[in-house]
């Protein structure tokens, strides 16, 4: 199984979980970049095991294969003396040797094929890895703005900012009705101005009416002439 592969089936398994206890975005992004970290640690140390596997493999190839160069020399130096029975034996234990080389060969091959695909993936990861935590600002900030957005939108849509204005009308109508009553007291009162004004007032009267009462007692004695 690849680390992709895993890698999904943890975060997969680790978001539902998130989701299901209703978790913020913030600390969703922040589970699966650790989740990358931790996963690229682990590749690592598996690449780290599997190069060291890949060196003692390599010694024991060098071994058998320089058992084989052994027993080829032996056999031709049986051959050289006539002794066909021991350049038997000894081609019989190259051919051991041969077959174990061979099989230390198919493992270094398979530990290469396996490295290779590992690099290839980790690559794949860091790219994905750098993406994340270039975004990870990014998300968390329009996450962080968007929640603001929805609790002043929940504060207008719950009726606060209403039954606050309403208080505040409440409130000008109070005063409205104390202005009343504090012009209800002075209604009927005259300051010292008003009275003089009054007495003005008084005299234009008083003197519009003896004009009249002369012109009227004029007509009155014209007619009569």
């Amino acid at each position: 199984m690849g680390i992709f592969t895993r890698f999904t089936d943890i975060v997969n398994s680790n978001l539902n979980a998130l989701l299901d206890k209703a978790e913020d975005p913030e600390k969703m992004v922040r589970l699966i970049i650790q989740e990358m970290e931790d996963t690229l640690v682990e590749v690592r140390s598996t690449s780290a095991r599997l190069i060291a596997e890949k060196k003692d493999t390599e010694r024991q190839l060098a071994r058998f294969e320089k058992e084989v160069a052994e027993w080829e020399a032996k056999a031709e130096l049986a051959l050289s003396k006539d002794r066909d029975d021991l350049a038997r034996l000894a081609l019989v234990e190259k051919q051991k040797a041969a077959t174990d080389a061979q099989s230390l060969q198919a493992d270094i091959t398979r530990i290469d094929e396996h490295l290779n695909r590992l690099g290839e993936e980790v690559g794949q990861l860091q790219e994905k890895l750098a993406d994340a935590k270039a975004r990870q600002k990014t998300i968390i900030m329009r996450q962080r703005a968007v929640s603001s957005r929805l609790e002043v939108k929940k504060r207008i849509d719950s009726g606060k900012i209403d039954d606050a204005m309403l208080r505040f009308e409440r409130f000008e109508s109070k005063i409205d009705d104390l202005e009343s009553q504090v012009e209800a007291y002075d209604l009927g009162k005259k300051t010292l101005r008003d009275e003089f004004a009054q007495l003005e007032t008084d005299d234009k009267i008083t003197d519009e009416l003896e004009a009249l009462k002369a012109r009227v007692k004029k007509d009155k004695t014209d007619k009569n002439a």
